[in-house]
């Protein structure tokens, strides 16, 4: 662009040399021909007359004008690569701040501060299994593997009423238990686990639900999170119950990336006390079936969501969020029949009977 910029106003200067020759030969010729000076004069001020003319059409006018496109295009690519070079900016920021590590220490505050918020979004966190004994704890939380336990609570009713004890379930004809347990899904290997504990406590410990965590995993279909939950709710003793939304929450939050459910329960209950891990799974649940959802989280309606490591995984949008709230945050009953009153005060509603129509929604 400045090569083209230096060699015009030459080029120009050059004209004028030309122009200013060819008026003087002019001038020259006229006094030759006409003999007469005034003649030649009037000749030689023509010339310089159509030299000025000249000099003025050999201005760099165009040149100057041919060299703007180029200055333009060169602001234009400049103006590119500035805009080009700000919206690489943000990518490299995020990525840098992805890769960053999180410390220990850092992880361990996060979680706790997820405890505290989730405490104060669900103060009514409860187990949502029906019972009354540590008895009809244990069998309803064995029938809860594979199904809801709305359907175990709308079960275990008749269930109960039948066989109150382990002595009476121990003794009952297999097939009438399965077709009271049907509805809990692979009703048969339930009912062998089911039998087979009732006649473990009826021989090995009285009749009694044992509150030791090696005595109730010997049990027929009782495994740890059985045990804890039994444990936890039965006895008051801690425990963490990593079910499978316990399990999903705890990873998109990057407490722990370990899928075994044994591994996961020994590596959150080292980021809190024990004193925590009871009520602890019982928030992480209700978030995980209310809010956190497998498929679609309600993300833009988390109240923990400037905690969460996988926020944007769902819907971002509040409003749109707001309708895939389940249970109480939704407006919808929950899985008891019999809840607490504590959640009964917080909004919550009953859920049916079993073939019974389903309240309506009391929230938005």
């Amino acid at each position: 662009m400045g090569e083209q910029a230096s060699t015009a106003p030459e080029k120009a200067a050059k004209g004028v040399k030309e122009t200013r020759g060819a008026g003087g030969a002019a001038a020259s010729g006229g006094k030759g021909a006409g003999g007469a000076a005034g003649s030649g004069g009037a000749a030689g001020s023509g010339g310089k007359r159509a030299a000025a003319k000249k000099t003025g059409a050999a201005k760099p006018v165009k040149k100057a004008g041919a060299a703007k496109p180029a200055t333009e295009a060169a602001a234009a690519k400049s103006a590119k690569s500035v805009k080009k070079a700000a919206a690489a900016k943000p990518a490299k920021s995020v990525t840098k701040t992805a890769a960053k590590p999180e410390s220990r220490t850092a992880l361990v505050r996060r979680a706790r501060r997820i405890n505290r918020e989730l405490a104060e979004v669900y103060p009514y966190a409860h187990p949502e299994l029906d019972f009354e004994n540590p008895f009809q704890l244990l069998v309803a939380t064995v029938l809860s593997a594979q199904t809801t336990d709305l359907r175990v609570n709308q079960t275990t009713p008749a269930l109960f009423a039948k066989y109150p004890t382990p002595e009476d379930l121990a003794a009952a004809n297999p097939e009438d238990v399965e077709e009271l347990i049907r509805p809990t899904g692979f009703f048969r290997a339930k009912t062998k686990s089911i039998m087979g504990l009732a006649a473990a406590l009826r021989d090995e410990f009285g009749g009694e639900v044992p509150g030791r965590l090696e005595d109730l995993v010997k049990l027929p279909g009782v495994g740890r999170k059985t045990a804890f939950v039994v444990m936890g709710n039965a006895f008051g003793r801690p425990g963490i119950t990593v079910d499978t939304h316990f399990g999903r929450l705890v990873r998109r939050w990057k407490w722990t990336e370990e899928t075994d459910p044994d591994k996961v329960e020994k590596a959150v209950g080292e980021l809190f006390p024990k004193s925590d891990w009871t009520m602890l799974s019982h928030r992480v649940i209700f978030h995980g079936r209310r809010i956190c959802h497998a498929r679609k989280p309600a993300c833009g309606a988390c109240p923990i969501a400037p905690l969460c490591p996988a926020y944007g995984e769902g819907e971002t949008d509040p409003e749109k969020a707001k309708k895939l709230l389940k249970y109480e945050k939704g407006g919808f009953p929950g899985q008891r029949l019999k809840p607490p009153q504590s959640y009964l005060d917080a909004g919550g509603v009953p859920a049916p009977p079993l073939g019974a129509t389903a309240p309506p929604a009391t929230g938005e």
